[in-house]
């Protein structure tokens, strides 16, 4: 019984090869894709138990990258291994060979697609003055750069080892590059607006911006928008062309505010009321612990009033706690001008009228501003 059966898988063949063979080439397959698996598996535990310790950032870029590997691709791999041991034809074992680069360099890219993601993560993450590098046009420009060069390289070897001409192909591809770039031109005046707002960095992901008539917060940079929240609450989405071609203020670097208002006061003040405002000035903004005094002066004579300028530096370049000063400094100047006597001033005009009879009896009048 035994014999017959083993006769029939010798002497009966498919595709030419004994249904032995084929037995043996698929059993060869399973066990080879369970030691590779189990291979692969072992070295992850190793690598878990390493990356746990301080410092250890090789071994941590080492795990997520053969956590990369494709389960389909190592399956593959196997069924080429149980393949490599039947006696195929000539024309065979060329195709075989090729299917062995594809996937050998199908994995290999996974692999490099990884850990440039983690690495670029990573060099970004450190170099990043804040915690949203993720936000950053750069890092995305870069990752996305340099996921396309690796993948180009791989689809090329691969095309190049399959007896493709690349050389025409890559002559190709240049001029159908040049054909997308002038129909994509408005988009890629984005792309490069953004890549300039990444190496300039006039504002970061976080800053407090204004553009034109637009004021927020910058949530996300990315290749073709910017996403600011304004203090509105709604989001603002602008094209980074447009933005870079715009006057930006980012308080956020603001580290002082200087501060400049003026007063103007009545004409009917003495010599003496007008020497006393500057000096009563400096003393209330000397007392706020958050400003500097710069300076106050009687500036102008007005053509209503007397008109006094005052600077100062607010320490801290919050707003509200800029208003809180300007608060502070507003209540004690009227306090102080009150125990002066002295009187704000509005725009007005006065009218005097002198009487002076002509040869018709007629009044002439004159109007004098003061």
């Amino acid at each position: 019984m035994f014999q017959q059966i083993n006769d029939f898988f010798v002497i009966h063949n498919f595709l030419g090869i004994a249904l032995a063979n084929w037995i043996f080439a698929i059993s060869l397959a399973i066990i080879s894709f369970i030691l590779a698996r189990a291979a692969i598996d072992f070295f992850l535990r190793k690598l878990r138990k390493v990356s746990v310790l301080p410092n250890a950032h090789i071994s941590n870029i080492a795990v997520e990258v053969l956590s990369g590997t494709s389960n389909t691709l190592l399956f593959l791999a196997a069924l080429l291994i149980g393949v490599g041991v039947l006696d195929l034809p000539d024309r065979w074992l060329g195709r075989v060979s090729s299917l062995w680069f594809v996937v050998v360099a199908l994995q290999v890219g996974l692999w490099a697609n990884r850990a440039v993601a983690l690495a670029l993560s990573r060099y970004f993450r450190r170099h990043s003055a804040s915690q949203t590098f993720q936000g950053s046009a750069l890092a995305t420009l870069s990752l996305w750069g340099a996921k396309v060069f690796l993948w180009v390289v791989v689809v090329l070897a691969m095309l190049s080892n399959v007896g493709v001409n690349i050389t025409a192909f890559v002559a190709s591809l240049g001029v159908g590059g040049i054909a997308i770039a002038l129909a994509v031109q408005n988009i890629l005046a984005d792309v490069f607006a953004s890549l300039s707002i990444a190496v300039d960095k006039p504002f970061e992901v976080g800053d407090f911006i204004v553009v034109g008539a637009l004021s927020g917060t910058v949530e996300h940079v990315g290749l073709k928008t910017t996403r600011i929240r304004s203090l509105g609450g709604e989001q603002i989405v602008m094209a980074n062309a447009a933005m870079i071609g715009s006057t930006i203020q980012n308080y956020k670097r603001l580290q002082e505010r200087r501060v400049v208002f003026e007063i103007a006061l009545t004409y009917n003040c003495s010599p003496q009321q007008v020497r006393d405002v500057p000096q009563r000035i400096e003393q209330i903004i000397r007392k706020q612990e958050r400003a500097r005094f710069d300076r106050c002066h009687f500036r102008n004579f007005g053509n209503s009033a007397l008109e006094f300028e005052t600077v100062y530096i607010v320490l801290d370049p919050s707003y509200n706690v800029y208003m809180d000063v300007q608060q502070d400094i507003n209540l004690g100047i009227i306090d102080a001008f009150e125990e002066l006597g002295v009187n704000f001033a509005y725009p007005s005009r006065t009218v005097y009228i002198a009487s002076d009879p002509g040869k018709d009896g007629l009044v002439n009048d004159s109007k004098h501003p003061a």
